[in-house]
């Protein structure tokens, strides 16, 4: 009796990973769906392949969904990507350079549709648990279109709260991003959402 209860201890420690990791996947759609407007900080670190010193930046997040976003790079160097649901602008003040893209075709299958877009996250990407690390439970997306950029994008989450993206680029490229004092559905004022260029600025694209 006590090897039998030995045996069925063992069983339920091993299968403990497996339901720890069952949940990930619908801890992401719990966000997405109880998430119609969103606010952190950010830090993020971009690892390249051949492992040198990261380049680590640090700013701040907003989105509106769907579609609506505004990513704003503060430290070390300000750059700036707003969308409106129809554009998306990507600022760089030092080049005095913007760049200007179709909504759809800039996030359909990138790292920003998971936040941003609609809730059919099955239509761009390809959902896998990953496990736990660090603390969170971790879900793996596999973007579906081939000119997306991305290999994979890992998402942390802590019960229905995201805290972390690692995006994974076809340049071999890691970028770490740790989410801050996120808040769900805040008042997001109109004006985050829409860029005029500033005068002077060289824009590029439609």
């Amino acid at each position: 009796m006590k090897l039998v209860r030995q045996l069925i201890a063992s069983a339920a420690f091993a299968a403990l990973p497996i339901l720890a990791h069952a949940g990930a996947i619908d801890q992401l759609r719990g966000f997405l769906n109880d998430t119609r407007s969103y606010k952190a900080d950010f830090e993020q670190a971009v690892i390249a392949r051949n492992g040198r010193k990261p380049q680590e930046s640090s700013g701040t997040l907003a989105i509106q969904r769907p579609g609506k976003l505004r990513w704003e790079i503060l430290k070390p160097y300000p750059q700036l990507v707003v969308g409106d649901g129809q554009k998306i602008w990507i600022h760089d003040p030092e080049l005095q350079q913007v760049t200007v893209r179709q909504a759809g075709q800039a996030i359909g299958g990138s790292p920003a549709a998971l936040l941003a877009g609609s809730n059919e996250l099955e239509k761009n990407f390809t959902l896998r648990e990953a496990g736990d690390a660090d603390g969170l439970a971790w879900v793996e997306a596999i973007p579906k279109s081939a000119d997306s950029g991305f290999e994979k994008v890992r998402i942390g989450m802590a019960g229905r709260d995201m805290k972390a993206m690692e995006l994974h680029d076809n340049f071999g490229q890691t970028t770490h991003i740790r989410l801050l004092r996120g808040e769900r559905n805040p008042a997001l004022a109109a004006g985050l959402f829409r860029f005029t260029p500033p005068p002077g600025s060289d824009v590029i694209g439609e």
